[in-house]
């Protein structure tokens, strides 16, 4: 195909010689998103026409296999969010239409339904007639896998609604459910071939579809205890499930909530008191003095997932509640790093309390009216509404630009509101998620920490550690780094989770020694054991999909990680040589790799070193996911490794031969162990102990 041509058919041949300076082909075309488009310069109103010519495109392609998933070595245990997509009316359809005819509106089904699967990770496990099988978690794990899951139902009943073959009018309906599955056996053969799932989630979530209307995505329990707020609701109810006693609860997502916090939306209004970082607050409110006195300063706070970079924001936002001052929250997301702006687009929709339903007259009326409070300039107002994607009044005409020239004074327009607001009151502006930024907001981010050096204006920015921030160094920014939890500090925030209720010394012992002073880790665990009742029951269903993507990631050397598991929190390099199978370098090699991840530390150089996991939740979730067939064997070799190469292990540590023996399913070993353990405990007057061993 050639490019030219087909710009011409669009009558967009102007942007012939752009696409060809940018090695821009039949074959990258299908892959391009509107943050490309914008960067080739192409006008809004031509980008959507162009995207929707090539949504057209793809739909003529045949339909790409789903990325193939890493053949694993053996099936594993995981959480799973099973999608499960039907064509609503199709046993109707099939008698009404031609066979090739139904074969061409299927072939446009699965097509859609893929391609929307594709955009959001997932993998199409299977194409049964109508009907398609959707993994998410799997082969790699993400962090919002429910979330995605979700996002692509809604996706998918979009998708398949505008689809227009056979002058016939197509409609979705899907079942979505999460729990603890068995996935990765290879059945069948040749094109046959797939990876099974094992275990009551796919079947719920197919039984879900049954029960769906058309163009709705039904849920099961599981999905939404992760979702929180992020989407609109409504409760069926239980219901009646096929091979089910009790009824079912289940929820009809509606849309996306009109919550920006996706903080706010996972974790509730009512925040846990805020516990260990007194120091960093002050820091804030020091900045903020400063700020306050025209002095603009920038705070930049970088910290891993769950460290409480949203918390801490949250908590000077309170702080300041009864000071004057204007609030501005920008909000950046995994599902829009493509879309140019979004973080100021949404902002300006939520400050001007966009309705769903609104007309776009309505619209521009809000948009008019928040925009007054700054006294903008003639032309910004056309320019944003523009970037809203509202047309303009005749009272405020678009000026005539090229497409360069239309962002930079778009820019302008963008800084020229916070300069106006901040004329009027101190600003407090919050940025959030920065290593989701799209390019195009990091380089009005960059504008920003610039003008607002003699403005009376706090930008704090969050982002992750892999995020690399161009601005540190620069008088009016300072860095915080945001650490874990002492162990004071651990046990302070259990007690504040659990309220009036106790628990025991010992339990919360482990909740700290397990989380790592992690505060969202020490939050779930806390709540996962006052919800169950019993004394740390494994890994909360909140954080396994986070953990296991930090896994998946590094999935050449997940094996290593599951043999050093099942070692322990720390594993030295002899013992797990002695049980890998892996050649000395591969394993070398893999070990390398798991501590520049930093999945795990390392002291000392092999063979002497002793490496350990950065989190015992980490440990858990490698060793969580293997078959318990597959545990049982490997305990056993460690548990004979160890007898073979220190031997002196049984005099000194019993209790460690015994821990391991016991994993293996090796009762008799591991009483005699158990037996010598006590023994050793009682001769030492250690009493509780020895009764625990005995």
């Amino acid at each position: 195909m050639d490019i030219g041509i087909w710009l011409r058919g669009l009558g967009l041949q102007q942007y012939e010689l752009a696409f060809r300076d940018n090695a821009i082909d039949a074959e990258s075309l299908p892959d391009l998103t509107e943050g490309d488009l914008e960067k080739l310069g192409v006008l809004l109103g031509h980008r959507k026409r162009i995207l929707r010519a090539l949504e057209d495109l793809r739909a003529a392609a045949p339909p790409a296999p789903s990325p193939a998933a890493p053949v694993r070595a053996e099936a594993e245990r995981r959480q799973l969010t099973v999608m499960f997509c039907d064509l609503a009316g199709s046993t109707a359809l099939s008698a009404r239409l031609d066979p090739e005819d139904y074969r061409e509106v299927i072939t446009a089904y699965h097509r859609a339904v893929a391609d929307v699967v594709r955009s959001f990770d997932g993998l199409v496990a299977k194409y049964m007639g109508d009907g398609v099988l959707v993994y998410f978690g799997y082969p790699q794990a993400h962090e919002d896998d429910a979330e995605r899951a979700v996002r692509a139902g809604l996706a998918c009943i979009d998708a398949v609604g505008r689809l227009d073959v056979k002058s016939v009018k197509l409609q979705a309906r899907i079942g979505i459910a999460t729990g603890l599955v068995v996935v990765g056996d290879l059945i069948g053969e040749g094109s046959a071939q797939e990876q099974s799932v094992v275990g009551e989630t796919p079947n719920l979530a197919a039984r879900l579809q049954a029960l769906a209307e058309s163009e709705t995505v039904v849920i099961a329990a599981g999905t939404r205890r992760l979702l929180g707020d992020l989407f609109e609701y409504r409760d069926l109810g239980g219901v009646e499930v096929k091979g089910i006693a009790a009824p079912v609860p289940a929820w009809q997502v509606l849309r996306p909530s009109a919550v920006a916090s996706r903080f706010e939306a996972l974790r509730g209004a009512a925040l846990t008191p805020l516990v260990g970082r007194e120091e960093e607050i002050d820091l804030l409110v020091r900045r903020w003095a400063r700020a306050k006195a025209g002095d603009g300063q920038v705070v930049l706070i970088s910290g891993e997932p769950g460290i409480g970079k949203s918390r801490i924001t949250a908590e000077l936002e309170g702080r300041l509640r009864a000071e004057l001052h204007i609030r501005l929250r920008y909000f950046c997301s995994p599902y829009c790093r493509d879309s140019a702006l979004y973080p100021f687009i949404d902002q300006l929709w939520h400050a001007a309390e966009f309705g769903h339903s609104d007309p776009p007259t309505a619209k521009l009326e809000k948009l008019e009216a928040l925009l007054s409070r700054a006294a903008p300039r003639d032309e910004d107002v056309p320019l944003l509404a523009d970037l809203m994607s509202l047309a303009v009044s005749e009272r405020h005409l678009l000026p005539n630009l090229s497409p360069q020239r239309k962002k930079e004074r778009t820019l302008e327009a963008l800084s020229r509101q916070l300069e106006g607001l901040a004329r009027q009151q101190p600003v407090l502006m919050v940025f959030e998620d920065a290593h989701w930024i799209d390019p195009t907001s990091r380089e009005l981010l960059d504008l920003t920490i610039e003008r607002i050096r003699t403005l009376p204006v706090l930008l704090i920015v969050t982002f992750r550690p892999e995020f690399q921030p161009s601005w540190t160094g620069q008088s009016q920014v300072t860095m915080l780094t945001l650490n874990r939890l002492d162990r004071r500090d651990r046990s302070a925030l259990v007690a504040q989770i659990v309220g009036g209720k106790a628990l025991p010394d010992e339990v919360v012992d482990q909740i700290a020694d397990r989380t790592d002073g992690v505060p969202l880790f020490i939050e779930e665990l806390t709540k996962s054991v006052l919800e169950s009742g019993v004394p740390l029951v494994g890994i909360p269903t909140t954080l396994h999909d986070s953990l296991m993507a930090r896994l998946d990631r590094l999935a050449s050397v997940r094996l290593v990680a599951q043999i050093g598991a099942a070692i322990g929190r720390q594993f030295p390099y002899a013992l797990l040589r002695a049980v890998s199978d892996l050649p000395e370098d591969e394993l070398r090699m893999a070990l390398a790799r798991l501590v520049a991840s930093e999945l795990v530390f390392q002291r000392g150089t092999p063979p002497d070193a002793v490496y350990t996991f950065k989190h015992a939740l980490v440990q858990d979730a490698a060793h969580g996911s293997l078959l318990r067939s597959s545990r049982q064997q490997l305990h056993a070799q460690i548990a004979q490794a160890l007898e073979t190469h220190s031997p002196e292990l049984m005099e000194n540590q019993p209790e460690l031969l015994a821990q391991h023996y016991a994993e293996a399913g090796f009762v008799e070993k591991s009483a005699a162990c158990w037996r010598k353990a006590g023994g050793r405990s009682v001769a030492r007057s250690a009493m509780a102990e020895a009764a625990a061993q005995y």
